[in-house]
């Protein structure tokens, strides 16, 4: 009797059970609407109105963006001063005689250049395939042939030169085709001279990251220490001659790369909740 009596309760109890669990899941389905509802009404908004985004080709390939100002496209060097001083051939622009200068003027950009050092290793350590590209004439991000060179490491290709040594060498061996993007902010000074802000330089060699928002302490000087000059918002870039047939393709220059400013409507403060 105690027997049968147990089964009864063990087949209550399981039927009790799957009631719960489907009354359960129903009731989760039908609350589940409500809850989202209401995270939405919650949603956090900070109230900026920010200007839109313009739209931009990013450019097939290794072509250019649409908005980028080409400074060589593989025929001419027309947009730098002493552009006729080099050699174009097959797209490619070589080092000869003197350096070049951009006859636009530059201040935050988005700069993309292709070197390739030369070929036939002649030289060691600074006398091995040296050049450079100076932002706005005064701070240099250093190109060197330094794949399997010694020199001083703030010297190096990729290097912020005689500041800040690459967080890697990932140089491509001579004569092979290599890539730079940099990023730079320009410094901001007052009237009287004095830095309002300093320059920050973000640099890519192949694709990779070599130098991280790095603040510069000023001009890149061989002979003295780095330090701040007072100067123009706007100034060219120079590639430099060292006395190596470098060779360069692909340059191109995007201006005023900063984040968008976005404004609080009239009478509320930025972290108010905005619902839609």
């Amino acid at each position: 009797m105690k027997t049968e009596f147990r089964k009864q309760q063990k087949s209550s109890s399981r039927f009790l059970l799957f009631w719960m669990k489907r009354f359960s899941a129903a009731a989760f389905l039908v609350a589940l609407p409500l809850f989202a509802g209401a995270n939405l009404l919650d949603e956090y908004k900070s109230g900026i109105v920010w200007p839109e985004p313009p739209v931009i080709q990013p450019g097939e390939g290794s072509a250019p963006p649409s908005d980028a100002i080409v400074l060589f496209d593989g025929k001419d060097l027309s947009q730098w001063e002493g552009g006729e001083n080099w050699l174009i051939e097959d797209g490619v622009a070589t080092v000869q005689k003197s350096g070049i200068t951009s006859k636009q003027s530059f201040g935050d950009c988005q700069l993309h250049l292709e070197f390739a050092t030369p070929s036939e290793v002649k030289g060691s350590g600074q006398g091995r395939g040296n050049s450079g590209v100076y932002l706005m004439q005064h701070y240099e991000v250093q190109i060197l042939d330094s794949f399997e060179n010694e020199t001083y490491f703030d010297g190096q290709c990729a290097s912020i030169y005689k500041q800040s040594p690459p967080i890697v060498n990932v140089c491509r061996k001579p004569g092979e085709w290599q890539t730079y993007d940099i990023i730079f902010t320009a410094p901001r000074f007052a009237e009287d001279g004095k830095v309002l802000k300093p320059a920050y330089v973000t640099v890519l060699q192949n694709g990779v990251l070599v130098q991280n928002h790095f603040e510069l302490q000023g001009g890149t000087f061989w002979d003295a220490p780095p330090h701040y000059e007072k100067h123009a918002d706007k100034l060219p870039i120079n590639l430099q001659n060292h006395g190596n047939p470098m060779r360069f393709r692909n340059i191109w220059i995007r201006e005023n790369v900063q984040s968008p400013v976005g404004t609080m409507p009239e009478g509320q403060d930025q972290g108010d909740k905005k619902p839609e």
